[in-house]
């Protein structure tokens, strides 16, 4: 099993999750978050005053999933986020462990 951490532009979300939806992940957690990588934030104008915006509003998403769609999943992902632009994000894979459904107690790959 593999938990899929996906930190993507806020406005790719609904393409994402129909891209994951069609490959058949049924479950995904999203989180909204702020951070910088190599965009560095972004200065803006406010009422004549120019400000720095350090954290950039961003999307996480994250999926626990069998071995066999680790593939599938991180290709839906990477192409549904892309807009070819800095800042569209960054998938990281983890080992996952354990995986317990808390109702039935089943675990492991049955419990996701």
């Amino acid at each position: 099993m593999k938990m899929v951490s996906a930190i993507i532009k806020p406005f790719k979300l609904d393409d994402v999750r129909e891209a994951l939806s069609d490959i058949g992940v049924q479950g995904v957690t999203v989180t909204e978050v702020k951070g910088f990588g190599r965009q560095k934030g972004h200065t803006e104008l406010y009422r004549g005053a120019e400000y720095v915006v350090d954290f950039l509003p961003k999307v996480k998403i994250e999926l626990a999933i069998d071995d066999g769609l680790l593939d599938q999943a991180v290709e839906a992902i990477s192409k549904a986020a892309n807009t070819g632009k800095i800042g569209d994000g960054k998938i990281f894979v983890y080992d996952l462990e354990q995986a317990i459904r808390i109702r039935t107690g089943e675990s492991g790959p049955d419990a996701l």
